[in-house]
């Protein structure tokens, strides 16, 4: 395997099409293909090794015959739970002058653990719905948030991916029964006052823009036809991708706003048009599946490493 290659480090696990997308725009841009490598070699303890010579870093992985030399790091679909283990990775890279846009630990620990996101938020005056953080809470905290948030709120874990054990609770039986759930998986949680984002059916539906570098790159409009589940992909919501033009302007501008709020320079923002516009999370790896055209983001995220070289 020849030095000097483009490197696009995944989780292997993931079957969401992300690396797919993005394999693709780099032979687009590049005429090569890169070279892929599971990210789960190089979270700590993993099989992955790094060696530094003359401040550049080589990556191997004995048992796949890989050994690399990268020009660009590409680094994707890292799940949410693994990313501390990620980080010393990350940090190497980063003191070496490795390109990509994916050495940032302290934005991606920023978006990924959401009560950091949320006090990120409150610091920048990025909106959101009014939001407590549950840590281990007894059942009088807990109903006390609650009944402070107007009873009507969605709960999460600070640290979770796609909508799992994301509930939405109107009564005090269904809040009783997240802190049971949220207990037993030793999970830190959090409750939000619903945002009340209904389209003109009842539906569900918010917004996902990705932001690269200060510019909103995609836009598209989920809604989720269950009334008590996410409005996420993942939970079975609808996408359909718009132009960016189509979106309002403040609410491409308050993309990129919560996106530098957390540090990032690329990201996913979940928002909505109601209450004047709030933002839910930024996600590290917004989804590139097929719903999605490549040319809006996968492309652009690679040119942006190509411009870095």
């Amino acid at each position: 395997m020849s030095d000097r290659e483009i490197v696009l480090m995944t989780d292997h696990s993931s079957t969401e099409g992300s690396r797919a997308a993005l394999a693709a725009a780099v032979e687009l841009l590049t005429g090569r293909p890169p070279v892929l490598v599971d990210a789960r070699h190089f979270l700590t303890g993993g099989a992955g090794r790094t060696h530094v010579a003359d401040s550049v870093v080589r990556l191997e992985v004995p048992a796949e015959g890989i050994s690399v030399t990268p020009s660009a790091v590409l680094i994707y679909e890292v799940q949410p739970p693994e990313r501390r283990r990620f980080e010393p990775f990350q940090r190497l890279l980063r003191r070496y002058g490795t390109v990509s846009l994916g050495t940032d630990a302290d934005a991606w620990r920023a978006a990924t653990d959401k009560n950091m996101t949320t006090a990120r938020f409150a610091l920048h005056g990025i909106p959101h719905m009014e939001t407590v953080t549950l840590t281990r809470p007894s059942v009088d905290a807990a109903a006390a948030a609650f009944d402070r948030l107007g009873r009507d709120v969605w709960a999460r874990p600070a640290l979770g991916t796609c909508g799992n054990d994301v509930l939405h609770i109107t009564t005090f039986e269904q809040l009783f029964q997240a802190l049971a759930r949220y207990a037993d998986s030793e999970q830190d949680w959090l409750i939000s006052r619903d945002a009340g984002n209904f389209n003109a059916t009842g539906q569900r539906h918010q917004f996902r823009v990705s932001v690269l570098d200060g510019r909103a790159v995609q836009a598209c409009e989920h809604v989720q036809a269950l009334p008590d589940a996410p409005c996420n992909e993942a939970q079975g919501a609808a996408c359909a991708p718009m132009p960016v033009d189509d979106l309002p302007l403040d609410l491409c501008e308050l993309a990129v706003a919560a996106t530098k709020s957390v540090g990032l320079r690329f990201g996913g923002v979940d928002l909505a048009a109601e209450n004047g516009g709030v933002v839910f999370e930024v996600n590290v790896h917004p989804m590139l599946g097929s719903a999605h055209p490549a040319e809006s983001v996968a492309v652009p995220y690679v040119e942006a490493h190509l411009a870095m070289l």
